[in-house]
């Protein structure tokens, strides 16, 4: 599996394109869709995963729809459990705080996760923008810390970390 990271917009969003077998997901298709698609229009793309709804992950999610047709996938349509599309086998973890919307795709063969908003290198999300909420961020750390500790985490802005770095280093952990 490979990852390729694009930083859109002025906050910086990182969207993520996850290829493998000439095939991809879009995670967080956050702005600047020319950007993004100059990556995505070598695969085929067959679907789309949305971490939350904030502007700045969405941004060129329109665009998205429009030129590649494929299911969008986010909280709205999402259960808790393990999913296949295609190759690609990840598990939805519902991870609200920074948002009510947010989730976490777990692809756990590779030991990563897309996390959004929800964790960064050091610290967290927001919880103090509309639907923030410290009890559920306190409850999706407490979930977040059942998994391996080597696991990769893909945070929706600035440099990836592992659970085990946000354990040691995040007063947050």
């Amino acid at each position: 599996m490979k990852i390729e990271r694009v930083k859109t917009g002025y906050l910086e969003e990182n969207c993520y394109i996850i290829s493998q077998n000439e095939k991809c997901l879009v995670v967080d298709p956050g702005d600047e869709f020319l950007k993004i698609d100059s990556l995505v229009s070598k695969y085929k793309c067959i679907g789309i995963l949305i971490t939350h709804r904030h502007f700045d992950h969405v941004g060129a999610l329109e665009q998205m729809k429009d030129k590649y047709d494929v299911p969008i996938y986010d909280r709205t349509c999402l259960e808790e459990k393990e999913y296949k599309i295609d190759d690609f086998v990840f598990k939805v973890l519902y991870t609200p705080g920074h948002s009510k919307d947010s989730v976490s795709f777990s692809f756990d063969q590779e030991k990563i996760m897309f996390v959004g908003d929800f964790v960064f290198k050091d610290t967290i999300g927001r919880t103090d923008l509309e639907g923030g909420d410290v009890q559920e961020m306190k409850e999706s750390i407490a979930k977040l810390k059942m998994y391996p500790k080597n696991i990769i985490l893909y945070p929706g802005h600035g440099e990836t970390t592992t659970l085990e770095a946000e354990l040691k280093n995040n007063i947050y952990f």
